[in-house]
């Protein structure tokens, strides 16, 4: 870089000596002009025409000899001498010419013979979205503690981009995932730096390596990017990582210092012993891959050193990682920042002296508080020693001077935060009114305190669990979990059952651990007893005073195949499921001859019942309908057919383990004379026995309607305060067929479907693909059936 430049500046004095001696023999300089033109042209795009510009006669250019013959960049243009067009000779970039100054322009010497005469062209080189952002390494990689809180800050190395303006790097975007974010700081015409963000806690056990994807983005439209693969890995040992005792190290340097001259000390300490506590350096440049920079750092001690010339003009500002790693065995590491600025002017910065510092302060302190008192001072005199002290934007401080304005107080003048803002590193800086003004900073570090002002918050609001029925008593069914953001005993948070608002009923078979919030059921739910209840948590942290929050959880019982089938016709006198039947000899094929009746309390396919014959007297003249329990003749009867059969019946539910039960149903063959009259005496006892009852049906309906009344005026209470989402009812309907079983009814479009048993209602025809279990209720069926299945329904759910 060294030789580089002093061959441009010979150069330079070359081209000038041969100027100065051209503008002897000129008569003058007779016009300027400019042109402005894109990076990247062609080879040959014109630029502009100079003879046409100039007034000159485009026939005589050849024997005037117009050509460019001033500037070390002669050959990037070169005159066409025919029309004395400027065209481009040779490849142009922007950034190689100009690197980041704006704008860039190129001064030309156009010179014309006969008379000789010299004019000044000057060509703006306009810049293209040309360079994408680029990162110093394809990949970066980052190790984190598992213990790290959410909210810790890992730096990453910043992407640069040569262009300018809108074209340069403009954003960050990191690789979506649930542990980490992206900011960004924004150093100014130092780059933006992105910083990963911890936005929840850490396990290395579950997850040792997170493996992102970090993208740079300028302004272009559409933009250009470029990505850097970030491994953050987790660790369990070594856990203290390095700590700078500065944020920011700045320094200022002269640009003609010899080489090996001390800019500063880096000093980073570990609070871990051994080689855990050592602590070594390594300079990370911003920009690998371009110039090296100028400096040395000694690995050991922190000290950076000048190891090249400085050339102010070259470069001002110098910014650089310096990673400060400890040695164990795997090894924790920080970056420090480091910004050294070069200047070309021999005075004095002016000097920051804190007097007095509370380094912590309490969130909830009122504005106005002081933080800090300063002395400026600087050796300069006049406008150089006069001190202006300023401080970052956006920050809940201000500084107020003194009458003398020699001494400053940092006060605060807003609230502060910790959830949002831990601590803050305030930089101060001290400016002279010098020509160019001297400039020096001091960061002061506050620590804000925390004070319980956040109640717990929990995950969900509100809670739904489904739990099984028959569960074993004394074991954890489900767990709620609450966080705050609060700091130490202000964030300790303790669960409770709010048995006040819920009530004993059902708080009293329930218990919950207060450190983890696992709710334990105290006994066996069954489902045919309790399908859904609900309860309230309360969840406290330990501050002074506490604040708490409470939550909602609704619980739904699941069903399990835990009732077997009932049998309700037929019944004997002594409870058993035994019963006769009569019929006349002379009925015809297909003849009803009586109907088994079954209940299951268990729902769904644990509900669903099926029929089937387990003994019969003759297969060829009786059948029993699977589905609906009824018994029919096949065939007639004959003389030679037996006057009595026994049929053994087993209903059987559909669970994954089929519970099931038998009924005994004897047939007997009788006359036709004989059937009449027997039918005649049971008739006779029907009535009696109906008269009997006729006076306890009364009471028992009006009971029921009154139950009805209340339970219908209930469910319109709960309905309106229940949540939307909670749209699934069980309903227990009875078949028509005289077979208790479930079902289910939803709609679908214009169509209402019934999941129900095997045995289909009248008027219902089977959905394809249905498997024989859906049903479609017509139209016409379904005008009528709505109010008595919104009757059962709500009868049911009430019960």
């Amino acid at each position: 870089m060294a030789m580089q430049n002093r061959k441009r500046r010979w150069l330079s004095g070359w081209a000038f000596c041969n100027f100065a001696l051209i503008f002897l023999h000129l008569k003058g300089v007779s016009a300027q002009i400019r042109y402005s033109i894109q990076e990247e042209l062609k080879v040959g795009t014109a630029v502009g025409n100079i003879a046409n510009d100039l007034g000159f006669d485009t026939s005589r250019l050849a024997d005037r000899n117009l050509r460019i013959v001033s500037g070390t960049k002669q050959d990037l243009f070169q005159v066409n001498q025919r029309d004395g067009a400027l065209l481009v000779n040779h490849r142009v970039d922007r950034e190689e010419l100009c690197v980041k100054s704006a704008p860039c322009f190129i001064n030309l010497k156009a010179v014309i013979e006969n008379p000789l005469e010299m004019h000044q062209v000057t060509v703006e080189i306009m810049d293209v979205n040309d360079n994408s952002p680029t990162f110093p390494d394809e990949t970066y990689n980052l190790e984190i503690l598992e213990s790290a809180t959410p909210g810790a800050r890992l730096q990453l190395e910043g992407a640069h981009d040569p262009d300018t303006g809108v074209y340069s790097l403009q954003s960050y975007k990191l690789s979506q995932n649930q542990y980490f974010r992206v900011e960004i700081e924004d150093f100014g015409e130092d780059g933006k730096i992105p910083f990963l963000i911890l936005q929840r806690p850490l396990d290395r056990e579950h997850i040792a390596r997170y493996d992102l994807t970090l993208t740079a983005l300028d302004g272009g439209k559409p933009p250009k990017s470029g990505t850097l693969n970030v491994t953050v890995t987790v660790s369990d040992v070594n856990d203290n990582t390095p700590v700078c005792d500065k944020q920011k190290y700045t320094v200022t340097v002269k640009e003609n210092v010899p080489k090996g001259t001390f800019l500063l000390r880096v000093n980073a300490s570990d609070s871990d012993e051994g080689v855990n506590g050592e602590v070594e350096y390594s300079l990370r440049s911003k920009f690998r891959g371009t110039a090296a920079e100028p400096f040395e750092l000694d690995s050991k001690t922190g000290e950076l050193k000048v190891k090249g010339g400085l050339d102010f003009e070259e470069k001002q500002v110098y910014e650089m990682k310096i990673l400060a790693s400890d040695k164990g065995a795997v090894s924790l590491s920080t970056h420090c920042n480091v910004l050294v600025r070069v200047e070309d002017v021999n005075d004095n910065r002016p000097e920051i002296d804190v007097t007095s510092l509370s380094s912590r302060i309490p969130e909830d302190a009122t504005p106005g508080t002081v933080v800090a008192l300063m002395g400026m001072n600087d050796l300069d005199s006049g406008l150089n020693g006069q001190v202006v002290c300023s401080l970052p934007e956006d920050l809940p401080f201000v500084l107020k001077p003194s009458l003398d304005g020699h001494f400053f107080s940092l006060v605060t003048n807003d609230y502060l935060d910790k959830e949002s803002v831990p601590r803050y590193d305030i930089t101060i800086t001290a400016k002279d009114l010098g020509t160019p003004p001297l400039a020096s900073t001091k960061v002061i570090q506050v620590e804000v305190v925390d004070v319980n002002d956040n109640s717990p918050l929990f995950t969900e609001n509100p809670y739904t669990f489904y739990v099984v029925e028959n569960n074993k008593p004394g074991m954890p069914i489900f767990s709620v979990s609450a966080s705050d953001v609060d700091d130490g005993e202000n964030a300790a948070v303790l669960y409770s059952l709010d048995r006040g608002s819920t009530g004993q009923s059902v708080t009293s078979f329930l218990n919950i651990n207060e450190g983890n919030g696992t709710i334990y059921a105290l006994k066996s739910f069954d489902f045919e007893t309790l399908k859904t209840f609900q309860f309230c948590i309360i969840a406290k942290d330990s501050g002074t005073p506490s604040l708490s929050s409470n939550v909602t959880v609704n619980v739904f019982i699941l069903d399990q195949n835990d009732n077997a089938p009932v049998i309700l016709y037929p019944v004997s006198a002594n409870g058993s499921a035994e019963g006769v039947e009569e019929i006349p000899r002379n009925v015809n094929a297909g003849h009803l001859v009586t109907k088994v009746r079954a209940y299951d309390a268990d729902i769904g396919y644990n509900g669903w019942l099926l029929f089937s014959l387990q003994e019969v007297t003759d297969h060829s003249l009786l059948a029993l309908d699977r589905y609906t329990g009824q018994i029919r003749t096949l065939r007639s009867f004959t003389e030679t057919d037996e006057a009595e059969h026994k049929l053994v019946i087993l209903v059987k539910d559909n669970g994954n383990v089929s519970l099931s039960a038998t009924a005994n149903v004897i047939i007997k063959v009788v006359e036709p004379k004989e059937a009449f009259a027997a039918s005649d005496v049971k008739s006779s006892v029907k009535d009696e026995e109906e008269n009997s009852v006729t006076f306890y049906l009364i009471i028992t309906l009006g009971s029921v309607s009154t139950l009805f009344l209340i339970s219908f005026i209930v469910l319109i209470v709960m309905q309106c305060s229940k949540p939307t989402y909670y749209s699934s009812k069980y309903l227990q309907d009875t078949n028509n067929d005289g077979t208790l079983c479930h079902s289910i009814q939803y709609r679908s479009g214009d169509n209402r479907y019934m999941l129900v048993g095997p045995r289909m209602s009248i008027g219902s025809t089977i959905v394809p693909g249905s498997n024989g279990n859906t049903l479609v209720v017509p139209s016409e069926h379904r005008k009528r059936a709505s109010a008595e299945v919104r009757t059962l329904s709500q009868f049911f759910t009430a019960y």
